[in-house]
């Protein structure tokens, strides 16, 4: 081995080594400002990662729909990405070191002369006897490409020869005197005929006609633009006569569209007679794709004479397996499609059938028929198909609003008028004409799958012509159930003319049709409330994926937005402040599977008693929804979802309630920390080290289902709460994702990260008889067994009410009937033994209770009687209590409780 290139000594392994230090560095630097802009409130943090898990409704989202609005969230953070880089580069001088990278021919060692002189630029040499030479292209080859490779759909043929049809209308009518002032309907128009019985397709138009020559150059010439020829010709010579509308209206620019009629044929035959020359002869054009081409004058008298005074007939010969563009209405189908808008009529050949009742020769009496019978006759007629104006190109002031409905109706196939419409026109940077509509309802592709493919409702038009239906560049994901055009004639696209090149046009056309499609939604919300509702209730979903994906426009789209609340049906964003206290800090809201488990839900007994409005959130959009909202605000105001551990209250309902912070020193968050703040005055909870003792107890030994147990203030009837960690995911939501884990067939954790296996907080009521037994219960080392059955099992109540699955729900069956039985023993014996002392039947005490329920008979609470904390002992007393001994007491997994926490647990 050369020593030269040893590892000490060699300069590429150097350099290499230094990249990766600096590479190294500028990661750590980016994590560490990362880290730094996410510091302070824990939720900034749990925020951040909800909003890297995007999704929409649960009844029609995929997993590529996920996955597309994850892709689509991180935008933002690899913008300040970059801009640490960049901030990198310049203080570190880290561009120095990638421009070395990008050329490895730099050396800056010693002894590295051979190596430099060895990559070198070689230096100029002289040549003598150049010459230059035209590259060469096998011809076949290059049609089999064009025809095989270029168009993805055999369809466009009749789309790109009805568009030469009309470039050589609009040729023909600006080559005429504009002194005349022939009206456009003199011209001619394009004439479509199908004939099964030779299997061939007639497209012949009235336009300018070609010469012998013309055909030569134009259909001879591969990539040879005829309408672009004509075009700079004009322009030089006879620029008055050509205005920029007239201009606009000339589609052809890649002079490639007229090979793709051998997508569907074997041969072709083209007859034209050249404008200027209404007498003079015919000429044909014909080939079979094979490489060559015969031209030759038609001798045919009749044709001649039959001919038209100028224009061009092609006569396409139909490979077998393309028969079904003989069929009238498939015909119509595409020309509808691709060519509505042709500002010349369009017309085809179509056979109509007739049935007629004539007399049956054969059943004839006395001369006169007996029978009649039917019999089918064929005819043929003119269809002009492209009967809908382009209404875009218009004057605004001079459209109707029956106009637009009209047009809607006819173009999308929609049997309901509008919600609302939008018309504009773009002048700038890209000009383009835009008329969007709101579907009345939801379009059944849409029902479906809510970003279906084949059910994007924006048209691109170039020149009138139709290009596609799925230029998502152009169009943000969220207005996919928009229906409307767009026409342009500064869009680049590609040789097939089926798709859009990537140019800054694009970014305009997408900033600028959102900004009017977020005006048209806000006229149509303060213009008509009942409207409003009714979008949102059909398309709310979509607003709310902008609201997540669209971070440019994301508070235009908050202010669009509903949900259910604590006090109205529906409510947007802006009603809902309008409401707010005046010690209010933020915005509210919960996450549930239903309206009414949200109504229900321990974590809003707090906020009902200061009388805050909540939020529904209802869908796993909703919390995405919200949650993208919480980094960002909404106007300057927090959302907060209230079953975080951390959410926070105003500081006058935080002074009232005595709370304490997660950390036991006080602060405006209604989770309290195990040491955080003692009883409420008057209640039956204990001292603070009674609850401290209690949930370091209870997480050490439930450590397996939650991750930490604090005493809480939110609660005011409840006796416990389970909430959500700071990377904490709601149960209706985790429910959601591990159903699209199973979908994908991958495990949910790496699917989803570790949200998905983060345990959530318990949250305890000291002031419920509940809690407070069971800090007497832990007192007594004979009871912890039954003490952690009974801990156990309200969790998995919690855990019910709050939606959390529960892991092990037979072992909660059997622990529910055990109550049951034991209840239902209890009510018995104290029946009976009411029955004995007051001389009465069992079965009318019984009925006695059942009909008043206040007289029955409630067991005082082992906590208030029989567990004094200050004589804690082993005696009978407590061993009975432990045992189930006590008279009435039953089980002792009844310890603490009355018949109407039994039911609570039923219910």
């Amino acid at each position: 081995m050369n020593p030269q290139l040893g590892h000490r000594h060699n300069p590429y392994l150097n350099l290499l080594n230094r990249r990766l230090t600096t590479f190294l560095c500028l990661i750590i630097v980016v994590h560490t400002r990362l880290s730094c802009s996410w510091t302070g409130s824990p939720s900034n943090i749990s925020q951040f990662h909800l909003s890297n898990v995007k999704t929409v409704n649960s009844q029609n989202l995929t997993l590529k729909n996920y996955r597309d609005l994850r892709r689509n969230s991180h935008n933002g953070l690899e913008d300040k990405v970059e801009d640490l880089k960049n901030v990198f580069q310049q203080k570190f001088g880290l561009e120095n070191e990638l421009s070395k990278m990008e050329d490895p021919q730099v050396s800056t060692y010693e002894g590295d002369e051979t190596l430099t002189k060895s990559a070198s630029q070689p230096e100029k040499v002289e040549v003598s006897g150049e010459e230059t030479y035209p590259f060469q292209a096998e011809v076949s080859r290059v049609m089999d490409i064009i025809v095989n490779s270029l168009y993805t759909d055999k369809d466009i043929f009749l789309r790109e020869l009805v568009s030469n049809a009309a470039d050589a209308l609009d040729k023909r009518r600006l080559k005429a005197d504009p002194e005349e002032k022939v009206p456009k309907e003199a011209f001619g128009g394009i004439r479509i005929i199908p004939d099964k019985n030779v299997s061939t397709l007639t497209i012949e138009d009235d336009g300018i006609g070609m010469s012998a020559e013309e055909l030569k150059t134009n259909l001879g010439t591969i990539a040879e633009s005829g309408t672009a020829k004509f075009l700079k010709q004009v322009s030089e010579t006879e620029n008055d006569c050509l205005d920029g509308v007239e201009e606009s209206n000339l589609i052809g620019q890649f002079g490639v569209g007229f090979y793709s009629s051998y997508l569907v044929s074997n041969k072709v035959e083209v007859y034209s007679r050249a404008y200027g020359k209404e007498e003079g002869p015919v000429y044909r054009w014909k080939s079979d794709s094979n490489g060559t081409y015969t031209i030759g004058k038609v001798n045919d008298q009749e044709l001649n004479e039959k001919f038209m005074k100028c224009g061009t007939r092609i006569v396409l010969h139909l490979k077998p397996e393309c028969d079904d563009y003989l069929e009238d209405y498939k015909l119509k189908e595409l020309l509808r499609k691709y060519s509505e808008f042709i500002r010349f009529p369009i017309q085809v050949w179509v056979e109509r059938i007739e049935y007629e009742r004539v007399p049956d020769d054969t059943t004839m009496v006395d001369g006169k028929p007996g029978r009649y019978k039917t019999v089918t006759k064929k005819r043929h007629e003119w269809e002009v198909v492209n009967t809908q104006l382009p209404i875009w190109r218009r004057d605004q002031s001079s459209i109707k609003p029956e106009d637009y409905v009209s047009f809607y109706k006819s173009t999308f196939k929609a049997y309901e008028d509008p919600l609302s419409y939008i018309h504009f026109r773009v002048e700038g940077q890209v000009e383009f004409t835009c008329l969007l509509f709101v579907p009345g309802s939801v379009p059944w592709e849409l029902s479906r799958n809510m970003f279906d493919e084949e059910s994007r409702g924006i048209r691109l038009y170039v020149k009138r012509v139709f290009i596609n239906d799925k230029f998502s560049e152009s169009i943000p994901r969220w207005l996919t159930f928009v229906r409307g055009v767009v026409d342009s004639d500064e869009l680049s696209l590609n040789v097939g003319r089926e798709y859009l090149q990537r140019s800054k046009a694009l970014t305009v056309i997408n900033k600028r049709i959102a900004a009017k499609a977020i005006d048209m939604l806000k006229n149509l919300k303060n213009s008509n409330k009942a409207r409003f509702e009714r979008f949102t209730e059909n398309f709310g979903k979509y607003i709310k994926i902008g609201v997540v994906e669209d971070r440019d426009n994301q508070q235009e789209l908050a202010s669009l937005v509903m949900f259910r609340s604590s006090k109205e049906k529906k409510t947007t964003l802006d009603e809902y402040v309008q409401r707010m206290k005046k010690d209010q800090p933020a915005i509210y809201f919960i996450a549930a599977d239903s309206e009414q488990s949200a109504e229900n839900s321990p974590s809003l007994e707090k906020f009902n008693q200061l009388d805050y409005e909540v939020l529904y959130s209802l869908e796993p959009i909703d919390e995405f929804c919200l949650s993208s909202l919480m980094a960002s605000k909404y106007k300057g105001i927090m959302i907060q979802d209230v079953n975080k551990h951390d959410v926070k209250l105003g500081e006058s309902a935080e002074s009232g309630s005595g709370s304490g912070s997660a950390d036991g020193k006080g602060s405006d968050g209604i989770g309290g920390g195990a040491s955080g703040g003692g009883a409420s005055s008057g209640g039956r909870g204990g001292s603070e080290a009674d609850h401290e003792m209690l949930c370091t107890w209870m997480k050490s030994n439930f450590s397996d289902r939650v991750q930490e147990v604090k005493i809480s203030r939110r609660l005011v009837e409840s006796p416990a709460l389970l909430v959500q960690a700071d990377f904490g995911l709601s149960p209706s939501m985790q429910k959601y994702m591990r159903q699209q884990a199973t979908s994908a067939g991958m495990n949910e954790t790496e699917l989803f990260g570790t949200s998905m296996v983060s345990k959530p907080v318990l949250e305890l009521n000291p002031d419920h008889p509940i809690i407070a037994s069971l800090e007497r219960m832990l007192k007594v080392d004979a009871l912890r067994d039954r003490m952690k059955e009974i801990a156990g099992r309200l969790i998995d109540v919690v855990s019910i009410q709050g939606g959390y699955v529960v892991e092990h729900p037979s072992t909660f069956a059997k622990g529910i009937i055990k109550l049951m039985q034991n209840e239902a023993s209890r009510y018995l014996s104290e029946s009976e033994r009411e029955a004995e002392e007051g001389g009465e039947n069992t079965e009318q005490i019984a009925a006695s209770k059942s009909r008043d329920p206040e007289k029955e008979t409630h067991r005082p609470l082992a906590s208030e009687e029989n567990m004094n904390p200050e004589d804690v002992s082993t005696s009978s007393s407590s061993s009975d209590l432990a045992s189930g001994k006590e008279e009435g007491t039953g089980s002792p997994e009844l310890v603490g409780t009355t018949s109407e926490t039994i039911n609570d647990v039923v219910q």
